[in-house]
């Protein structure tokens, strides 16, 4: 169950997240991306701190607070106290010394800044997923940065198949119930370690990823709208949830700029003929749109 960043955003949404969840048999391994918004703050942080303007800090200030009103309002009572410190920790021991060498290293080098920037970035899932986890009893949070993998690959980056699939049954081999929490988008270079990401849109293809090495009954991508549309409904207030489609006109819309799903999501479950359902964590009553076969 893969839950986006406006699923994650506010008290009334993760309350939302966490009844989803708690309807669904378990065992079940649930995908977050950042609170919704975040990334985009992290990464206005990281162009403030490399022109010299700490007031990125203010702003990380704000996003702590937005965090630990989170964990106020959805966190079970005997985890608050350490979900509060796991926020503070990141922050304060992580990303507050990342940002402040981002603005007092003027000859940095570009590889270098890269490099902090993509460990930046990855705070965002890390910290929601402690807050989701924080949620439920007996919740079993998992690092991804342990078991995802990346290779360069020209210009960008890929998933390298092989050792993240060993590295995931590892991980996740003694599962036998509860809910299991794992963040999405982010992943380690698998030569050097260093913390790479999966692109925007990643923690759909995270989640694909799990589904399928796992063997999941199906994969369930929790957004903000009701399923895949016969059109963009902002411009086209006719129209309506397309209930079923196969895995080859998914694919196609996505390719052709439909965001529901990003669009590396659908190969990996499709070879594995896993169902997935695409669902509104507002409406979650919704029937949303189902891709099989």
């Amino acid at each position: 169950m893969k839950f986006g960043g406006t699923s994650v955003g506010s008290i009334e949404s993760l309350l939302n997240l966490r009844d989803i969840v708690k309807a669904e048999p378990e065992p079940v391994v649930v995908v977050v991306s950042a609170m919704g918004g975040f990334t985009n703050q992290l990464l206005a942080m990281c162009e403030q701190a490399q022109q010299r303007d700490i007031s990125c800090l203010d702003t990380l200030e704000a996003a702590r607070k937005r965090h630990h009103d989170a964990i106020d309002g959805v966190v079970i009572e005997s985890m608050r106290e350490e979900v509060h410190a796991t926020i503070d920790r990141f922050i304060d021991d992580s990303l507050k010394p990342y940002y402040l060498a981002l603005a007092t290293n003027p000859h940095m080098p570009v590889k270098e800044i890269e490099r902090v920037c993509d460990a930046i970035v990855a705070h965002g899932e890390i910290l929601s997923s402690a807050i989701v986890a924080g949620m439920f009893d007996g919740g079993v949070p998992h690092l991804s940065l342990n078991f995802m993998r990346t290779v360069p690959d020209g210009a960008g980056r890929v998933l390298e198949w092989e050792e993240t699939g060993r590295l995931v049954k590892e991980e996740f081999a003694a599962i036998d119930g509860g809910v299991h929490v794992a963040q999405g988008f982010i992943s380690r270079d698998k030569a050097t370690g260093d913390v790479t990401n999966l692109g925007r849109g990643g923690s759909d293809y995270t989640a694909a990823i799990l589904a399928t090495l796992l063997d999941a009954e199906a994969l369930e991508i929790w957004t903000d709208v009701d399923g895949f549309m016969t059109a963009d409904p902002r411009t086209h207030p006719d129209a309506t949830v397309i209930p079923q489609m196969t895995y080859a006109q998914a694919q196609e819309m996505c390719d052709a700029g439909a965001k529901v799903i990003y669009p590396p999501t659908i190969a990996p479950v499709a070879m594995k003929h896993i169902p997935v359902w695409v669902k509104n964590t507002f409406n979650p009553a919704a029937p949303g749109t189902v891709i099989i076969d």
